[in-house]
C-alpha cells in the first residue's frame, strides 16, 4: 500500500480513464509500458515513472457527482484528452514497447523541437511519446502541432 498516490502533504496528480477491461489495461500499462501494478481493480491503480494510472469501468451517477454518468472512450479520428509521456531515449522506449506488442501510430518523427510519435491502449486513449531534443536548445516545433 506504500506505492498508492497518496502524498503527505499538498498534491499529487494522477490520470483515472474509463476501461471496458480492467485486465487487459492493467496488461498493458505494467507489461507494456513497464508500469507497477500498485492495486489490482476497484480501482486498478498503475504506478508509471513518477504518475499513477486509474482505471475502472464506467458507471451512473453517485452521491459526490450526481447526474453525471461516466461512460466508455469512443476511440475516433477526433481527441480533445491523451497521455504524454516524455522519455529519455524515445528510439530504446518505441523499440522495446513494440517488441511487447504496442501499436505506434508512425516511428518517431523528428519535429525540430522534439522526437514524437503516438501509440495507443487497448481502449483506444492516444499516448503521445515525445523525447525533447532541439527545445533543449530553444528550438520550437517547425510544424503546427
Amino acid at each position: 500500500m506504500s506505492d498508492l498516490p497518496a502524498p503527505d502533504e499538498g498534491i499529487l496528480v494522477t490520470l483515472f480513464i474509463t476501461v471496458r477491461d480492467v485486465a487487459r489495461s492493467r496488461d498493458f500499462y505494467s507489461r507494456v509500458l513497464g508500469g507497477s501494478v500498485a492495486l489490482d481493480e476497484n480501482p486498478c491503480i498503475v504506478r508509471l515513472a513518477n504518475s499513477w494510472i486509474i482505471m475502472n469501468p464506467g458507471g451512473g451517477p453517485t452521491p459526490d457527482k450526481p447526474g453525471i454518468t461516466v461512460v466508455d472512450y469512443e476511440p475516433g479520428d477526433t481527441t480533445s484528452i491523451f497521455l504524454n509521456l516524455r522519455v529519455a531515449d524515445i528510439r530504446a522506449r518505441y523499440e522495446e514497447w513494440t517488441s511487447r506488442g504496442a501499436e505506434f501510430l508512425t516511428p518517431p518523427v523528428d519535429r525540430g523541437s522534439e522526437l514524437r510519435c503516438y501509440l495507443r491502449d487497448p481502449d483506444g486513449y492516444l499516448i503521445e511519446v515525445g523525447q525533447s531534443t532541439g527545445l533543449l536548445r530553444g528550438e520550437r516545433a517547425t510544424v503546427r502541432d
